[in-house]
This record gives structure tokens, sequence and C-alpha cells, in this order.
């Protein structure tokens, strides 16, 4: 017995956010394993009868191994239930969502991805600002800011990162910006470039702060806090 499995992006957090289609899968599902970020009024979508498994990792927090939820993904569709896998965001976007769907294809089982508003896009729009703007912006770069281990990435393309006609988007980055922050600048990129860090994107408690790279990576040096954020830097992070 088989069941299906929809791997559904529930945007940054605010319902109001999701897609008809992620709605839809919400209500119909027999399980539902949901990362921290995508849960709250979100699951207020569930049917009485689902099984809510919270499977999120969050960056210093003790968290599920990621073969521990595939595996339960694969259990849970094998008892023939319609699974939703909820990932914050959009699930192709740094939500290890490759992992997971090998784990089905290995498994004989059918999927579908239904995919949700991005943090970036959100963000951008929480700040009122364009991704894009013809003849200053014309590329948008979104890279992880640690690898697996939580460490910055050691192959990342320096020179891509300071081209001064993109927008790019740092997921993840807080722990790892300062020291990100100084290879740009050795790179070429203006310390005074318009840096944007959003926190707690769509929430209640959204928190949107204008600065500059140098001022940004010296803020973080000094504290971090828990708040989930991403970073938007270049032309278009600039206060209007």
């Amino acid at each position: 017995m088989s069941g299906f499995v929809s791997f559904v992006g529930s945007g940054p957090g605010d319902p109001e956010l999701l897609t008809l289609k992620a709605v839809d899968r919400l209500k119909k599902a027999g399980a539902i394993l949901f990362d921290d970020l995508s849960s709250g009024p979100i699951l207020e979508h569930a049917s009485a009868g689902a099984d809510l498994v919270g499977v999120g990792k969050r960056a210093g927090r003790p968290s599920p191994r990621q073969d521990h939820v595939s595996r339960l993904l694969v259990d849970y569709a094998q008892t023939g239930a319609h699974v939703v896998r909820l990932k914050s965001g959009d699930s192709g976007i740094f939500g290890r969502l490759e992992e997971e769907i090998d784990a089905l294809r290995d498994a004989g089982i059918d999927f579908e991805i239904i995919p949700g508003v991005t943090s970036a896009s959100a963000a951008a729009a929480a700040a009122q600002i364009p991704l894009t703007r013809r003849l200053m912006a014309r590329r948008v770069q979104f890279v992880t800011g640690h690898d697996v281990a939580g460490a910055l990435p050691g192959d990342l393309h320096l020179q891509s990162l300071v081209d001064p006609g993109a927008t790019t988007v740092l997921f993840m980055p807080k722990r790892t910006f300062p020291v990100l922050a100084e290879k740009l600048f050795k790179s070429g990129l203006r310390r005074d470039c318009p840096a944007l860090l959003a926190e707690n994107v769509s929430h209640p408690s959204q928190s949107l702060t204008r600065t500059t790279m140098e001022d940004l990576a010296a803020q973080l040096h000094k504290n971090i806090s828990p708040a989930p954020g991403i970073i938007l830097f270049g032309e278009l992070a600039e206060s209007p």
C-alpha cells in the first residue's frame, strides 16, 4: 500500500500568503510533517484528524537528522496516507528537498511539488522595494550563508557576489556574515553598499533593518538575535 506526498511551500509564515493549492492539500492530508517556521496559524488549515509531526531544523537548536525526516516521510506514505511535507518559504530553495525526493523515489512513492512564496520576495515586499530594476539590477542571486556544518561555504563565487548589477539574497546568513563581508570587501564590494536585514518576515514581530554592509557586519559581530532572518544587499536595498 502506497500513499502520496505533497511537498508544500508554506511561504514565510503569514497564512494569508499560502496558495489556494497549498490550503487544499493541507485540508486533505492525513499527516503533515512541518518545519518550525510553518507551524502556528498555518496548521489551522489541517483537518481535525490529521497527524501533525514537527520535523523542523533551526540553527543552534537540537534538530532531527535529515535521514530520520526522510524515513518518517516514507513510513507515513507507506500506510497509504496522503502526506503533506510542509516546508517554509519555497521548498525548492535551500530546503533539502532533493534528499526527501530521492527517498520517495527509492521507495516507489509518488509526489508533487507545490511552490510557495520565498522569504526573499516577502522581505522585498515588506521593505517596499523590487528585487530587480531595469538597467540597474538585472540579476537576482540566492546564496546560502552556511554549509552542512554551519560554516561559511568555502566555494562561494565571490566575484559574482560583488557584481554591482545584481541583487543578492543571503539565506541563513547571520552567523557567518561578518566573515563573508570581509571577503566581499577584499573582492571589491563597497563597504557602504546598501544592505537590508529582514527578520521574522511576514510575522507580527517582523523587523527590517536598513543599513550598510560594513555596519551590518559590525552589528552581527557583536550580537545575533535568534530570530530567523535573511539579508539582501545591492543598490536596491537602499531606503526608498
